[in-house]
């Protein structure tokens, strides 16, 4: 893949532009989960329904995977910077508007789950958040540009720290402004600090290449191209099954995208939770500090799977019991080990694709990779609502296990949670013995054809 790129501008170096680039998303990573956490925290706080919270997790990741091919061209085609301001620009007006609705809504008309009010307010919030997602696939293009192939792992691991920092001010922040002033603040939170992202991002000097195709390939159109993007993604053995085993993770995961926020509700107020979320992030960040100094080692993949097998072995046990404490020692070892399996698979890609397709193979790995998580998001919900818990509170469920598993509401979105563990490590087992591991392990080894892309600081 790319190799260092030279240092065009000794006052504004790359690593430096990269640590601008860092804190930029980090400012923006912090306003987007705020709103989407508050988002989560305010509709089931107003509706009680876990239905809600499993609709909007489902429509959160109906609109990521939609949207990922086509941002993925957009990074591609236009300057990477260009699309981040633009990213910036679209969030704004949709907070906007979500707090023009907020405001015009009628006195309880968010309070009702089949409300139109709610739904239309739910819509263009979401899609003020789903703008910043393009920062996610624009960013590890600018690693490769901007850091030497053999650092670009630690450089992942920043990137996972400072996901991990967002969330750590998230949670408290979010928790906080709902109890506070529900919506209303974090709106207008929302679009005081995009508004001073764009701001910055303005005055961050970015020299990028352009990128050049192979010397036997015609031209390619500003288009989505996703039959040119699948035959870059199938001639690196193995790379579909890394995707593959990526999107039955989140196919797993978006369970916890619905149900994770309902559960730790159940068991503490909206400030406690925030709180321990925020102490929990923490995590992220040692993370992220321990991946910049030792990277991954020498084959990302198997760290990657190694930590799938770690987190969803503790996923089977950590609501085995309602203990807040035991739910908050699973979640610490989740985000302690989460960012090694994203740096992992982002240092895969970089590696092995070339400069100039990046963008739409995240892209296209981001789509792939949240298709099945709106569909678990949007069966858990009422699956885990009409089934599982009447199951365990007064069914067959409660009679067979509920003497030491417990019974009730928690107790069901508990087992469903130990399932999804169970599940996950038999995924992990099977993909650590197959044959596409050991054929994208050696593609990683051999590495890809190198475009050499020159970019700096402007």
């Amino acid at each position: 893949m790319s190799s260092a790129p030279s240092d065009l501008d000794s006052q504004h170096p790359p690593r430096s532009v990269f640590h601008h680039l860092l804190g930029n998303n980090l400012v923006a990573n912090i306003t987007n989960f705020t709103v989407w956490f508050a988002l989560t925290f305010y509709v089931y706080l107003e509706t009680r329904s876990v239905f809600a919270t499993g609709m909007i997790a489902g429509v959160y990741l109906v609109l990521t995977a939609g949207s990922g091919i086509w941002f993925g061209s957009l990074v591609d085609h236009h300057l990477k910077k260009t699309v981040m301001l633009g990213s910036s620009l679209v969030s704004l007006v949709f907070y906007t508007l979500a707090l023009a609705a907020h405001q015009l809504t009628p006195k309880g008309g968010l309070a009702e789950v089949y409300a139109p009010y709610l739904w239309i307010f739910i819509g263009l919030t979401m899609l003020g958040v789903i703008a910043g997602n393009i920062r996610s696939i624009a960013l590890p293009t600018l690693v490769t540009v901007l850091i030497p192939e053999p650092e670009r792992d630690k450089a992942n691991g920043l990137v996972g720290m400072v996901t991990g920092i967002g969330f750590l001010t998230t949670s408290v922040i979010s928790g906080f402004l709902v109890a506070w002033g529900g919506m209303f603040y974090t709106l207008v939170f929302a679009m005081a600090f995009t508004a001073l992202a764009f701001a910055h991002l303005l005055g961050v000097g970015v020299k990028e290449p352009r990128a050049a195709p192979h010397a036997d390939a015609p031209a390619e159109p500003r288009r989505v191209d996703i039959a040119g993007t699948l035959k870059v993604i199938g001639a690196v053995p193995g790379l579909f099954a890394l995707i593959l085993f990526a999107c039955f993770n989140n196919f797993l995961g978006g369970i916890f995208m619905a149900l994770l926020d309902a559960y730790g509700l159940s068991l503490v107020s909206v400030q406690a939770w925030g709180l321990l979320f925020g102490f929990l992030s923490t995590a992220f960040i040692l993370s992220g500090i321990i991946i910049s100094k030792t990277g991954l080692g020498p084959n990302p993949l198997r760290t990657l799977l190694l930590v799938n097998l770690i987190t969803w072995s503790v996923c089977c046990v950590f609501t085995v019991q309602s203990s807040i404490w035991l739910l908050g020692a699973g979640c610490f070892v989740w985000m302690l080990l989460g960012p090694y399996a994203e740096a992992a698979e982002q240092t895969t890609l970089q590696k092995v694709v070339p400069y100039e397709r990046q963008g739409r193979v995240f892209g296209f790995a981001q789509s792939v990779e949240q298709a099945a998580s709106p569909l678990t998001a949007f069966l858990i919900g009422p699956l885990t609502q009409f089934v599982v818990i009447p199951f365990m509170s007064t069914g067959s469920g409660a009679d067979a296990i509920g003497d030491w598993f417990g019974r009730g509401p928690e107790r069901g979105i508990a087992l469903v949670f130990t399932l999804a563990g169970v599940f996950g490590v038999a995924a992990t087992l099977l993909a650590f013995n197959s044959k596409y591991y050991r054929q994208l392990v050696e593609a990683y080894g051999k590495g890809g054809e190198d475009p050499a892309p020159e970019a700096g600081a402007a």
